[in-house]
């Protein structure tokens, strides 16, 4: 008679393999998403700067404000108005000059609280 040889895994050693993996996975997950924000954080500092760059360009040029943002992008200053990554859109809140008309500075519409504890808004 021949010996009669079971290839595969056990039940035990399946459910062994799996609480592993559940068990990394439930410490990668939050990292990884923190890691998402923080890549948020960091596209949405830099369209800041690109738009009040652009800004501050119009301005020494133009000698005034530029109305809307959409003037920035006809006039060459921008390719296209950069988007806000937290609020996935093209829209941001205006700052009017102080005792002039046109933009003067902008600043995300999110109420969002961001890793430093400051409301994107505040940025």
């Amino acid at each position: 008679m021949k010996d009669k040889k079971n290839n595969g895994f056990t039940i035990v050693e399946l459910l062994v393999v799996l609480s592993v993996i559940a068990l990394l996975l439930s410490i990668i997950t939050p990292r990884y998403f923190g890691k998402i924000k923080e890549g948020q954080e960091v596209v949405l500092k830099q369209n800041l700067a690109t738009i009040r760059r652009a800004i501050d360009q119009y301005y020494s040029d133009q000698g005034k404000y530029p109305d809307t943002l959409e003037n920035l992008k006809t006039r060459k200053y921008l390719r296209e108005i950069p988007e806000d990554p937290i609020m996935k859109s093209q829209e941001w809140e205006i700052i009017k000059a102080p005792n002039e008309a046109g933009i003067y500075d902008v600043k995300s519409k999110s109420t969002e609280v961001s890793s430093n504890d400051k409301i994107y808004a505040e940025w």
